[in-house]
């Protein structure tokens, strides 16, 4: 987040993880996470991989130093292929991978798409954590249960005494449904995938003609 703060000149809160860390921008601190243990990891691993054999696994967790400034790392298996580029991908064990605590489990499968391994999940985990996709690529993001980006939002929404009629959020993807339902006012772009179509106030243009700017730009 640092980078992206001191590009877009912002500070304040970020909300990561689909909502399972609060990042304070200006302190360069982590006010809270909430983690998958690593037992609850290797057990929803077990279930997916069963159901749906030939998947690779990573995590996303966050280290904090004694410094106290927090640092992110990201761990995977090998032959997992992330859908997007990341330049702290570091590739170990499935040990290493499950044997932390972790902000998000990510389980890959090149052969079967995002939607389709929300429908395993959605069988086999029965309700034990939460998750989502932001890539149709064959990725499920899981979190522990209840976190979404709507519950990280209403904390810093509590925190900034801003209700949530009050605020516009925009989204694209799966991972952003809970979001966009929860704000008073919520946005998807025009590319964005049919769920947050479906669960949006408002469709914008897509993010390759400034969606997001066009909205934003009748208030500021």
């Amino acid at each position: 987040m640092p980078p992206v703060a001191e590009a877009a000149g912002v500070t304040g809160y970020a909300v990561c993880g689909n909502g399972a860390a609060l990042y304070d921008i200006d302190a360069d601190r982590v006010l809270w996470q909430r983690t998958l243990d690593p037992v609850l990891l290797r057990d929803v691993t077990r279930a997916i991989d069963e159901a749906l054999p030939g998947c690779r696994v990573a995590t996303e967790r966050v280290d904090v130093g004694g410094d106290g400034r927090p640092s992110r790392r990201f761990l995977s298996e090998p032959g997992y292929q992330h859908p997007w580029w990341d330049p702290e991908h570091s590739a170990t064990s499935r040990d290493q991978v499950l044997g932390h605590a972790a902000l998000k489990l990510l389980i890959r499968h090149d052969n079967t798409t995002s939607e389709e391994m929300a429908e395993i999940a959605s069988a086999v985990l029965d309700g034990a954590v939460n998750f989502t996709f932001s890539s149709r690529a064959g990725l499920l993001e899981i979190s522990a249960r209840g976190v979404t980006k709507a519950t990280g939002l209403a904390d810093v929404a509590d925190r900034l005494g801003v209700a949530a009629a009050d605020v516009v959020a925009f989204g694209d993807m799966s991972n952003d449904v809970p979001m966009l339902h929860w704000a008073g006012h919520g946005v998807a772009m025009g590319n964005a995938h049919p769920d947050a179509l479906a669960a949006a106030d408002e469709v914008t243009s897509s993010n390759a003609e400034d969606g997001l700017a066009l909205v934003l730009e009748r208030w500021f």
